[in-house]
């Protein structure tokens, strides 16, 4: 907890670039919304997680030899399948420095 502490986010977050609003909420590390009441934030949550995996918000992308990925955190959840077995899968991080939710 000391070197991660809990940090609070908008739910609705404005993109810096598009100016369009998005959810962000992940049911990996969103634990609550300070606004509603426990029942209520657990709702929305669980709403808003089965809401955003419906097939028509996912991309299934098939990889190939030389493929690159890069995805927007600020607008994107992603969840990898170990679907490439047995091949290895290498990635490389990168975080940038980003701007302050609004």
């Amino acid at each position: 907890m000391a070197k991660h502490p809990p940090v609070r986010h908008p739910v609705i977050r404005t993109h810096p670039v598009s100016r369009r609003k998005g959810l962000f909420v992940n049911s990996g590390f969103t634990t609550h919304i300070n606004e509603l009441n426990p029942e209520e934030s657990r709702a929305l949550l669980a709403f808003l997680d089965t809401h955003s995996a419906r097939p028509e918000f996912t991309v299934r992308w098939r990889w190939e030899v030389d493929d690159v990925a890069f995805w927007d955190n600020r607008v994107t959840q992603h969840y990898a399948i170990a679907d490439y077995l047995p091949e290895r899968r290498t990635m490389h991080r990168a975080t940038v420095n980003g701007d302050k939710p609004f």
